[in-house]
């Protein structure tokens, strides 16, 4: 088992191009993992951990709901925003600068093989980030994410996630709102879910900007632990 996690900060990156870069990954680590059946090899797969910031755009789950999106590809355009279909579980989400959005593509083999706690795990960093900085947040029963003020009227979502899985190899992740412009979000009715706020990391902690660097580095060592991987930083693009 392979608990090595290549880590790579991609930067601003046109979200199409990210995506298939994803892609890529993700077929390089199935396409072993079918060699290793076919030929009875033991090959060793890789893990990658992508941190980026996408330009505005939006994005909608296989199960999602086109109306959900507010607005037409006219009004999104006048806002610099672009649309896209994608593969991943879950509704519509928003993707812009401020926001952290880290797409693991593990090979659960190397870890567990259990969504459900993959998703849990995924949670829980982020919990734990958050109460870094003095943030109470949780799980929303049946919603998948992390929300603050959960069972009040005052609920708001401050991370969504969406994964894709085949062979135990996963791809997409989540979406930390750091920095992020919360106008954009009036724009769609987020993760599908009606009547439930969003919030930003400085927004709560009532700040201008929050280091995302720092943001980055809480999380990354939270998944470490809770992976037990050895997180390995590519510094090149």
């Amino acid at each position: 088992m392979n608990k090595k996690v290549l880590v790579q900060d991609l930067g601003l990156k046109d979200y199409k191009e990210t995506w298939d870069n994803q892609e890529q990954l993700f077929k390089e680590t199935l396409d072993l993992k079918i060699r290793n059946r076919r030929e009875a090899l033991d090959l060793e797969t890789p893990n990658h951990f992508l941190y980026v910031e996408h330009p505005h755009v939006y994005t909608l789950g296989k199960s999602g709901d086109i109306s959900n999106l507010l607005v037409d590809e006219k009004v999104l355009a006048a806002k610099g925003a672009t649309f896209y279909k994608i593969n991943r579980g879950g509704d519509i989400t928003y993707h812009g600068p401020g926001q952290i959005v880290g797409y693991p593509i593990l090979d659960l083999d190397n870890f567990f093989t259990d969504i459900h706690k993959y998703l849990r795990f995924l949670e829980e960093m982020v919990i734990l980030t958050l109460a870094e900085y003095g943030i109470k947040s949780e799980r929303s029963p049946g919603e998948t994410g992390v929300w603050l003020d959960v069972g009040t009227p005052f609920a708001r979502k401050i991370c969504a996630m969406g994964v894709r899985a085949s062979r135990w190899v996963t791809m997409h992740g989540f979406a930390l709102n750091v920095n992020a412009d919360l106008g954009y979000f009036d724009m769609m009715i987020p993760c599908g879910i009606k009547g439930k706020a969003v919030t930003s990391l400085n927004v709560e902690l009532g700040k201008k900007e929050v280091d995302l660097v720092d943001v980055k580095q809480k999380l990354l060592k939270h998944f470490q632990v809770l992976f037990e991987a050895e997180m390995i930083e590519k510094t090149e693009a």
